[in-house]
């Protein structure tokens, strides 16, 4: 029950937050491989870039690649947050000896269940990637542009050209990322949880709690998952050829080099703004919505 609190918890945010995530993905690939100057910026900020796909494409552009965004969602988030629960639950993440929250415990415990969401949920990031960056309009497209037209497509068209394991085309990239995210995020949500409701400010189990210990982790996860957030969008939306490698990126280290290469240390953070408003947001709603969902099911068992 803890896998389906938590996958209904971060499907709920990602509705909201999609939107902010295509625009987060087109400026991530927005001038790929090149330097500052030589390329068209067709979107200047989250607010220009979100304006100007819905204008050029239509207003339901805006929610590109949503239905496998959702699937995403609930199968990495359900798994990473599900897991963790039970971690929680066992003592997993706790110190034997004083019974409160332990750093060390919990980042170990937050990878290890990151790691499993995101080895399992891959398939799903790589299709809503690479539909969330097709364009309807040549004019503002960026990045490789993919043939497919939704997820069941997608999903037979590399099935059908590289077998089943061309779904797990660069699940590395996301594997790093979602270990990451939730050695920072899960520990720094539950530390700060466990600080707020000891001070009383709130009665135990109300929503500013979960709200105002989301909003701390919500900003740490934004300045660790950047640089890594942006390698995994351009080694998933890369092109591949008959055999099923990438175009322009061998491994994530030649991804890596490439973009400091060609577009130095702030090639990383491009499009910084978009994954600031898409994961604060997120990891709010996600985080908000899971510990309502678990106090909610807890009171009625």
């Amino acid at each position: 029950m803890e896998l389906v609190l938590g996958g209904t918890a971060a499907v709920c945010a990602a509705f909201w937050t999609n939107p902010l995530e295509v625009v987060k993905i087109r400026m991530q690939l927005q001038g790929e491989l090149q330097a500052k100057g030589n390329y068209a910026v067709h979107y200047r900020n989250v607010f220009h870039a979100a304006y100007t796909i819905a204008t050029k494409e239509g207003a339901t552009a805006i929610q590109k690649g949503l239905v496998p965004a959702l699937w995403y969602q609930f199968v990495m988030n359900g798994i990473r947050l599900g897991l963790f629960h039970k971690g929680e639950s066992r003592g997993f993440t706790k110190n034997g000896a004083t019974g409160k929250v332990d750093p060390v415990r919990s980042v170990m415990v937050a990878s290890v269940c990151g790691a499993t969401g995101g080895v399992i949920g891959s398939p799903f990031c790589l299709i809503k990637t690479q539909l969330q960056s097709k364009s309807n309009a040549s004019a503002i497209a960026v990045g490789h542009q993919h043939s497919a037209s939704g997820m069941c497509a997608a999903v037979k068209s590399i099935f059908q050209s590289h077998g089943v394991l061309g779904l797990w085309r660069g699940m590395s990239t996301t594997l790093v990322r979602v270990v990451v995210v939730s050695a920072v995020q899960l520990p720094t949500f539950a530390k700060a949880r466990e600080y707020v409701t000891s001070k009383g400010w709130f009665p135990e189990g109300s929503v500013i709690n979960a709200f105002i210990a989301s909003l701390l982790s919500g900003v740490l996860v934004s300045i660790a998952m950047a640089p890594l957030d942006l390698v995994s969008t351009r080694f998933y939306n890369q092109g591949v050829d008959a055999k099923g490698k990438g175009l322009m990126y061998s491994t994530v280290r030649n991804c890596a080099w490439k973009i400091f290469r060609a577009e130095g240390v702030l090639g990383f953070f491009k499009g910084w703004t978009a994954i600031y408003f898409r994961l604060g947001p997120h990891t709010l709603l996600s985080l908000v919505f899971w510990d309502i969902l678990k106090s909610k099911y807890n009171k009625k068992h």
